[in-house]
């Protein structure tokens, strides 16, 4: 493959272009995918004769799929490129979403959800290691933020969909409202055929190939690193899921918000999560990983009281909106932060499976705020377990090592200096 120097520098910028707006493309559409069954919790139950807490459940166990796709898709990207395991996975996802909302039974929309959950976990490793081996390192915080927040706009457009889309079907139709807003999940499929057209192979990956039997004697060599990025992420998850996923049932059940001022809401929390995305990604390139983290999340900490129990709702809806500023602010710097701790030719797995062996152990988080929200109040189990998950994760944070700036091409300063020096 042509050195980039030979590469028109027009040439490369759009190539690196494309590669982000895949990247964020995805892991939006992914999230919208996701997402859009926290607004349908209470319709899915009365629908198929289930409480609230069994349809939470589909949520814990979409989580708890998500290793698998992310050890499938991961492995098949540092062995085979970037973009064809992206392709894959996109019409993955989006078809058994569209399937969702065919389910005849509880069951099957059980399994359905599962199977999900597999896409859901491949397309993050494969999507950020693509997009931020990409671009300079010079940027990589802002572009991680950037990138991540796909996740907080997929929510939003979740969020903007049940305001628009359902209430229109749920006047004449209400038995049938709550299955095409899975429909929609398919359309991301097309997606795949501007992968395939314009998305070009990491050229570090190109540089990086090994073969089947070097990659697996290298795994071994990186396990307690490997165990880092697993307990960074459990605790990230429990910050993530535990403020986002039953959220609007909080608004409604609690705070008897309607179903659209519920949506609205979480609409206004999610630009709250893009410009914190942005802001302390670029934070983290000016000062830090760990710093920025560490610093965002003790912020949401302090935002609780706000976020939980403000006795208006203006001051409510600013509470969601700081509350996601910070927590989305700190996940926006974990895409580069990890794929800076990781060699270069287990980029596509190692960030991704240690990723969503965290959502795997985080899972717990919706389920468990539905069993104590039922028994206590939702804003005692979701500012509880709030609280506890930030101490912890800033602590994890705090102790954990940095390889701030390192390249991802041949040439530069290595792996294993830089994380010595730094962590």
């Amino acid at each position: 493959m042509a050195s980039s120097t030979n590469i028109p520098v027009s040439v490369q910028k759009r190539d690196q272009r494309n590669a982000v707006v895949a990247g964020f493309l995805g892991w939006t559409f992914d999230a919208f995918d996701f997402f859009v069954l926290t607004f349908l919790i209470a319709d899915i139950a009365k629908a198929f004769g289930k409480t609230r807490p069994e349809v939470a459940l589909t949520l814990t166990l979409t989580l708890a799929m998500r290793p698998l796709g992310a050890l499938f898709f991961g492995i098949m990207a540092d062995r085979f490129g970037r973009r064809l395991p992206m392709m894959i996975n996109i019409v993955f996802y989006a078809v058994t979403s569209a399937l969702s909302g065919l389910a005849p039974t509880f069951q099957v929309f059980l399994i359905l959800r599962m199977l999900f959950g597999i896409g859901m976990g491949g397309q993050w490793g494969v999507s950020a290691s693509l997009a931020l081996e990409s671009i300079s390192p010079k940027w990589r915080g802002v572009i991680s933020g950037m990138l991540h927040q796909g996740y907080s706009l997929g929510n939003l457009l979740a969020a903007l969909a049940f305001l628009t889309v359902y209430p229109a079907i749920h006047t004449t139709h209400p038995e049938y409202a709550w299955r095409v807003m899975f429909f929609i999940g398919g359309l991301p499929a097309l997606l795949s055929i501007f992968v395939l057209k314009q998305v070009k192979e990491s050229e570090a990956w190109q540089e990086h190939r090994t073969d089947w039997r070097s990659y697996v004697r290298s795994l071994p060599a990186i396990w307690r690193r490997f165990l880092y990025l697993v307990l960074l992420l459990t605790a990230m998850g429990f910050i993530s899921h535990g403020t986002q996923d039953l959220y609007p049932t909080f608004l409604m059940q609690q705070r008897k918000f309607s179903q659209q001022s519920a949506a609205l809401t979480t609409m206004v929390s999610m630009v709250g999560a893009t410009l914190g995305g942005l802001v302390i990604g670029y934070f983290s390139d000016l000062f830090g990983r760990r710093r920025a983290m560490a610093g965002s999340v003790l912020a949401a900490l302090l935002i609780i009281p706000l976020w939980i129990a403000a006795p208006g709702t203006a001051l409510l809806v600013a509470g969601g909106f700081l509350m996601q500023f910070c927590v989305q602010g700190a996940w926006g710097v974990i895409p580069a932060h990890m794929n800076e701790l990781t060699p270069a030719h287990l980029r596509g797995f190692v960030p991704g499976f240690a990723y969503q062996i965290g959502m795997l152990l985080a899972g717990v988080a919706p389920y468990l705020e539905a069993r104590i929200g039922e028994h206590f109040t939702y804003s005692q189990a979701m500012g509880g377990l709030a609280a506890v998950a930030f101490l912890a994760g800033s602590l994890i944070i705090g102790l954990g090592p940095e390889a701030h700036g390192i390249t991802f091409r041949k040439g530069g300063e290595s792996f294993s200096r830089l994380t010595k020096k730094t962590g």
